[in-house]
């Protein structure tokens, strides 16, 4: 039997004891469920509690990754990881990896990127700042369409898949300063001409909607989940 994985959960972690085991286990569990032969990867980036330890004893492979920074370890972890295809998603338990269905089918289907779009699941309480969320992120959203096309609604959603070789093929560099919470996967939806890609999406407890998002090829639409944010906790940690 081939020991080849068809999908790694990429995880980055720092300091989120509280959390991370429950993400592992829903990770671990949907790749259960759905009969996916994968792996849930947390890319630890020098963590001082307990994380690691909990991230093992809930089923994860841990990944030590040195350079500090949010784009480094998620690099970190996307370079070790095994499957064909890479699902990124937070240690704080802000997305639902107890939904990745609508990420598969979309993957299988032959698109190589699929981005969330929480604005057509729907947004808790709190969940977003409201400047980010009728500001920020909509303009954000809207330039990235004006000047590269496709129909992204959310382009800074962090939950995210897409086939594993085609990024490590873009060579990807983290530097010192690379600590913002998207990097380095912020713009490869638009930098890849010719990558057909898919938008789901939701932020915290709405019911799945999707929005398709096409870089210069075809796609379908597909839903995701997610909660809060712990952007806040990498910068200062960085």
């Amino acid at each position: 039997m081939s020991d080849a994985l068809e999908l790694s959960i990429v995880i980055p972690c720092l300091n989120e004891e509280t959390t991370v085991g429950d993400v592992v286990a829903k990770g671990v569990a949907s790749l259960a469920r759905l009969g996916v032969r994968g792996e849930v990867i947390v890319a630890d980036n020098g963590s001082q509690d307990g994380s690691r330890d909990v991230a093992c004893a809930a089923g994860a492979r841990v990944v030590a990754v040195p350079t500090k920074g949010y784009g480094a370890a998620l690099l970190g972890g996307i370079v070790a990881a095994r499957g064909t295809y890479v699902l990124m998603a937070d240690a704080d338990d802000s997305y639902d990896l107890s939904a990745i269905d609508p990420f598969v089918d979309a993957l299988r289907a032959g698109n190589d990127l699929v981005m969330g779009n929480r604005f057509k699941g729907g947004i808790d309480q709190g969940a977003m700042p409201t400047l980010h969320r009728y500001l920020g992120n909509p303009v954000l959203s809207f330039v990235a369409r004006l000047f590269f096309g496709g129909k992204s609604g959310d382009f800074h959603c962090g939950m995210r898949a897409f086939r594993r070789a085609p990024i490590l093929a873009l060579d990807l560099r983290i530097s010192r300063t690379c600590t913002s919470p998207r990097s380095p996967l912020c713009c490869i939806a638009t930098a890849v001409p010719g990558v057909p890609t898919c938008a789901p999406g939701v932020m915290a407890g709405g019911t799945c909607g999707s929005c398709c998002f096409t870089a210069r090829a075809g796609s379908s639409s597909i839903p995701a989940r997610c909660s809060s944010s712990s952007a806040r906790s990498w910068e200062r940690a960085s």
